[in-house]
């Protein structure tokens, strides 16, 4: 038999590996000229025209672009309005606190007067001025308490919509709500604080998250206001007691109504500033108008011979 031959053993091919190359060239430094610094240029003065521009500015006083009419920017905000019911409210309520410690000390020298009538007879002129001095100042605190409470309403509403517009956010009550919180006895004694101190909440830009916290001058605010309607009331009830007495306690509580309405009036004039001066930190006193009078050391402007085509 003929020799079996081995077969030769296969070598396993090497498995040729193709690497990504990414040649990137480069030009060597020098390549290039070098870039140009950019050189300031000269102030000439202001641009000048071969002709006279048909564009330009108005020839009024610089004003602020919330008076432009026929615009969005022409409407009265509510924050203007409130500027304006503010200068308005204020007045009134320190008049009104001046004339009701007026009706209080007419009412504390009738009371003085009774105490003097018990040991001795008094002058006919000066219990007619008395009486005539409490008439008056007692009609005029009545008759002119409705003015300052109707401006303060007036007030609270348009302070809410102006917190509103700054704050970005909807009221937290509608209309119909805050005046049935407001005006309706009895429930204003309560559900006026939370009203209140949801517009100092809102005034003092704080989140609709946390929850709204008086500060001590809304509260001042609403124990007058409590206390005075407390007052009233009684010295309405009291009237129905006859006796002279009753008269006399009569007279103590109307000087003591009288110096509440006085306080509460203080309050409100102090609590409606703070408010209205969050809202609108800058007077408009203070803020001062500028005007272009004349233009010092500007050379004058070349001037060509307009063109008889031209069109003016």
């Amino acid at each position: 038999m003929p020799p079996v031959r081995p077969e030769p053993m296969q070598q396993p091919r090497a498995q040729s590996v193709r690497h990504r190359v990414r040649w990137v060239a480069s030009p060597p430094p020098g390549a290039w000229p070098p870039r140009r610094e950019a050189v300031a240029e000269r102030y000439s003065g202001p641009p000048s025209y071969p002709v006279p521009p048909r564009w330009g500015f108005p020839n009024l006083a610089w004003r602020r672009p919330t008076a432009v009419p026929g615009t969005a920017s022409g409407e009265v905000t509510p924050g203007e309005r409130l500027r304006v019911i503010t200068r308005s409210l204020l007045p009134v309520l320190w008049t009104f606190a001046a004339l009701a410690l007026a009706a209080a000390a007419a009412e504390i020298w009738r009371y003085v007067l009774l105490v003097q009538s018990r040991d001795s007879a008094l002058s006919t002129s000066v219990v007619t001025v008395s009486d005539s001095f409490v008439i008056t100042t007692g009609l005029l605190t009545t008759i002119l308490s409705l003015l300052p409470s109707g401006l303060t309403v007036w007030w609270l509403l348009v302070a809410r919509y102006a917190a509103a517009d700054v704050s970005g956010e909807l009221p937290p009550r509608r209309q119909w709500q805050v005046l049935t919180f407001v005006l309706v006895p009895v429930v204003n004694l309560i559900l006026v604080l939370p009203i209140v101190a949801e517009l100092e909440h809102a005034v003092l830009r704080r989140t609709r998250e946390t929850r709204p916290k008086p500060s001590r001058l809304v509260l001042m605010w609403w124990g007058v206001w409590v206390l005075n309607w407390l007052l009233l009331v009684l010295v309405i009830v009291w009237r129905f007691r006859d006796g002279v007495q009753a008269m006399a306690d009569g007279v103590v509580l109307v000087a003591l109504t009288d110096l509440a309405a006085a306080g509460l009036a203080v309050v409100t004039a102090l609590l409606v500033k703070r408010m209205s001066g969050l809202l609108s930190p800058v007077a408009e006193k203070r803020l001062r108008l500028f005007r272009v009078l004349k233009v010092d050391g500007a050379p004058d402007p070349e001037r060509r011979e307009r063109p008889t085509s031209s069109v003016r």
